[in-house]
This record gives structure tokens, C-alpha cells and sequence, in this order.
């Protein structure tokens, strides 16, 4: 039967899939919480619920709201898992999860930043097999992987771009590469757009709507969050808050350009401020490490990089207006020895409605944050055509 637009059964199809995607993207929401999220009245998401329920495509479990007896609808666990890979500077960490936002095996292993993409796949992919092994599902189960590099993506040819980080994979397609290994879709994205999916969804970012999430390591960058979806701009380069100009006469940056904020906050130029006092064996891990137990010099450096960051993020609050930000990477063990300055800084140059407005928080889910992302970037990206005609078909 053909479904005509505004017909009865087009009008149940879309409702259908308003449900799905609303207890996907959350993991788990009660019949109530489907309500206000959908729009959809009590009495519809409790016939959809139900349908979904007899398909064998959602689970119903007694739960609590409010006090109050309710029942939580979660995605069933047999409706299939999906993998996260996320490459770093020297590790790769990978992710098995489910459909209800549930971490089922997850492990890290350090790599040669020197290392060629083949070599990096080739470590993905055994360790990708291994956690699905150990998960105790099926691989015919995965159904779909999120990919997480350091490094700008193309988004219309997913064709990695310049990367200070992994050198060797300019120019690579890891979407692609990872596709052809391993026969099921894959999604990819930038560490920093992962790091605030993660956030918005496991951690200190969930339930906000508009926020950003400041990575800084080897680079800077920030992933940005509107209207609860990542933006990523027509070329899928936005959130390089790390070039933004902060002193046109300053150090001469890796873009070309001179005084970025990169300059004054990536590890590649702070670390070695203070070479000639802590030697040169130093991390941007441990000189957090010695700023907490009261070190005069981590202690500045870290501030500075505290106030540095901030004056990125006003220029964030006054063309975006988010309500947090979100600060990953190392620097977050500071806590308020960075946090404060950030701030301050953003008291002092943001619009004041915008400054009052922003929540400025440290990560937590620490090293785990783009690999988590990379779990909910295929959660956010996948179609629901295949859950709702598994229903159909058993209906």
C-alpha cells in the first residue's frame, strides 16, 4: 500500500518515528517523557509504545518518576549494537555499546603518532572484533560505527584534512577504509565535535540544549552544540576557536596566522615555558598534577591558559549565546585553577546577558569523551527504517 502524504497510515509512519528517535537519542525515557518530547498526547505514545513493544523494537520495564510508579521504554537490547572508535595522539580507544546507551565493552591501547593509517586500521580492527567477541553479540549484530580523528573532515567526501596530530593521514578517508573492513556504515567526525556529543549525552552537557565543548591538547578546538544538534558548518570546519586572533603581533601559529588563541593554550607552546624550570620530560598532565599540589609556575601557566581560554569563549558567548561550556582534555583535573580564569575572563569580555547565562563546567568523562561521542554519533545519525520495519513486519 502506497502512504500518501497527511494519509492516516503516513500520519502513524511519522509517529512511529517520532517515538524511536526520541527513546534513541535519550537511551531510556518514561511514557511521559515521550509525551513532552514528542508532542505526541498520552494516549497516542501508549498505542505506539505498545506496537513497538509486541515488534519486539522497544522494552518496557517498571521504573519510577516524581515518586510515582512509571514505565521506562529503552530500545530493545536485541535490536543491535554499535561500535566507537575514537584515534588520539597516541592512543586508540574503542567502544561496544547498545542501542539503550549502554557501555557493554570498552578498552584503550597506546599508538605511534607515526604510525600509517593502514597500520592504525589494522589495530582498530582487531580491537573491534576482540570487544564485540568479548561483549558476547554477535557481529552481524553491529549495525553501525562512529569514528572519531583528530583533524578537520570534509563532510560531503569524509577525506581527513591537514592533521598536526597524525601527520601520516592527510588526505586518508577513514569513513571509507573503515567501511570497506569491516561491511557496515560508518559515521565520522572530529574529536571535538565527539567530545560534546559525549558530554551532551553522558556527561556534564546532558540536557542542554546550546552548548560548547573546548578541547585543548596538541591543538585547540571546540565542538559546537545548537539546538541539541552539532554544528559543523558547510565545510565541517566550524568550532576552530583555536585560531582565533588574540594578539596580531603574537607567536606565528601553525595556520599561517600570528597570535591565535592556539598559541597561547596548546601544549605544543605552554610546556615549554617552563622547560628551563621542570625540564623538558613535562605533559600538560603532569604540570596540572604539580599546579594542584601547589607548584608557583604550574600554577600560572595553568591560570593563563585559564584567561586565554576565556577570551575564546566570549567571542563564543557573544555570537552563540550557549548555556555551558564545557572544558575536556587534561586541563579539566584543574578544575577551578583553570575554570575560574575562564570566568573571569568571559565576566569581562562577554555581553553581560550572555556572560550571566553560561554555566562553565570541567568534563567528566575525562579520556572517554570522544569514544562515548563516537557511540552517540551513530545513535544521532543512523535511520530508524529498519527498527520500524522489524515492527511491521511482526505486527
Amino acid at each position: 500500500m502506497v502512504e500518501t502524504p497527511g494519509s492516516q497510515s503516513s500520519l502513524h509512519r511519522a509517529n512511529l518515528e517520532r517515538v524511536v528517535r526520541a527513546v534513541r537519542m535519550a537511551g531510556s525515557l518514561t511514557q511521559a517523557e515521550i509525551a513532552r518530547t514528542t508532542g505526541l498526547s498520552a494516549a497516542t505514545v501508549s498505542n505506539i509504545v505498545r506496537e513497538l513493544k509486541d515488534g519486539g523494537t522497544v522494552e518496557v520495564t517498571p521504573t519510577s518518576s516524581g515518586g510515582r510508579r512509571a514505565r521506562a521504554v529503552s530500545l530493545s537490547s536485541d535490536a543491535g549494537i554499535v561500535v566507537g572508535v575514537d584515534f588520539g595522539h597516541s592512543h586508540l580507544r574503542v567502544a561496544v555499546g547498545n542501542l539503550a546507551h549502554k557501555v557493554l565493552a570498552e578498552d584503550a591501547e597506546p599508538i605511534d603518532v607515526d604510525a600509517s593509517a593502514d597500520q592504525g586500521f589494522d589495530r582498530a580492527e582487531r580491537l573491534v572484533h576482540r570487544l564485540v567477541s568479548e561483549s558476547g553479540i554477535s557481529p552481524a549484530k553491529v549495525i553501525g560505527i562512529g569514528l572519531g580523528v583528530p583533524g578537520p573532515i570534509d563532510i560531503g567526501t569524509g577525506v581527513l584534512g591537514s592533521t598536526a596530530i597524525l601527520p601520516g593521514w592527510a588526505g586518508t578517508n577513514p569513513r571509507d577504509e573503515l567501511a570497506a573492513r569491516t561491511g557496515v556504515p560508518v559515521y565520522v567526525d572530529n574529536d571535538a565535535n565527539l567530545g560534546a556529543l559525549g558530554e551532551q549525552v553522558w556527561g556534564a552537557g546532558h540536557g542542554a540544549e546550546d552548548l560548547a565543548y573546548i578541547k585543548v591538547a596538541s591543538g585547540v578546538g571546540a565542538g559546537l552544540v545548537i539546538n541539541g544538534q552539532i554544528y559543523r558548518g558547510p565545510g565541517g570546519t566550524a568550532g576552530e576557536i583555536g585560531h582565533i586572533t588574540l594578539d596580531e603581533s603574537g607567536p606565528v601559529c601553525r595556520c599561517g596566522n600570528r597570535g591565535c588563541l592556539e598559541t597561547f593554550t596548546a601544549a605544543r607552546y605552554v610546556l615549554p615555558l617552563l622547560h628551563s624550570s621542570h625540564g623538558t620530560d613535562l605533559t600538560m598532565a603532569r604540570v596540572v598534577r604539580l599546579a594542584a599540589e601547589g607548584d608557583p609556575g604550574c600554577r600560572r601557566v595553568v591560570a593563563d591558559i585559564g584567561r586565554h581560554i576565556g577570551s575564546g569563549v566570549a567571542s563564543l558567548c557573544n555570537l552563540l549565546n550557549p548555556s555551558r561550556v564545557v572544558l575536556g582534555g587534561d586541563l579539566a583535573e584543574a578544575g577551578d585553577l583553570v575554570l575560574d580564569p575562564i570566568r573571569d575572563s568571559v565576566a569581562r569580555y562577554a555581553i553581560p546577558s550572555a556572560a550571566r547565562q553560561l554555566k562553565v563546567l570541567p568534563g567528566e568523562l575525562d579520556s572517554r569523551a570522544e569514544v562515548l561521542g563516537a557511540l552517540a554519533l551513530v545513535l544521532s545519525e543512523m535511520g530508524d527504517a529498519s527498527l520500524l520495519d522489524a515492527t511491521a513486519a511482526a505486527v
